[in-house]
């Protein structure tokens, strides 16, 4: 048990709560930053869409998480997710500039 006492777990859960959804402004920031201007609308709806559909469906297998295994399962692997989630979108586009930033470049050098 990762909380044995109950404002504990409301602190775990609110520190969670606060920090789960920090990524999601810089995350659209830079994805319509690398995306040109005729493709942004289909880029954010995909984002969201994505994003959405993560939250809907989340509840559902977080339930049969739970019901099957032991309490604290959902939780462990929600932050798997998010960690991976994470972790992805760095190494695929740790390289990638936004076109202000590579412009930039270019003009120290």
């Amino acid at each position: 048990m990762f909380a044995p006492v109950a404002w504990l777990a409301v602190v775990l859960w609110l520190l969670r709560a606060f920090l789960g959804q920090m990524d999601v402004p810089t995350s659209q920031s830079y994805t319509m930053a690398v995306v040109g201007a005729e493709e942004r609308t289909v880029m954010a709806s995909a984002t969201t869409v994505s994003r959405s559909t993560g939250a809907a469906v989340g509840p559902t297998v977080a339930t049969a998480l739970w019901s099957t295994t032991s309490a604290s399962v959902p939780f462990i692997a929600g932050a798997l997710v998010k960690i991976t989630y994470d972790l992805t979108l760095w190494s695929l586009f740790r390289r990638v500039k936004p076109p202000e930033e590579a412009m930039l470049e270019r003009r120290i050098r």
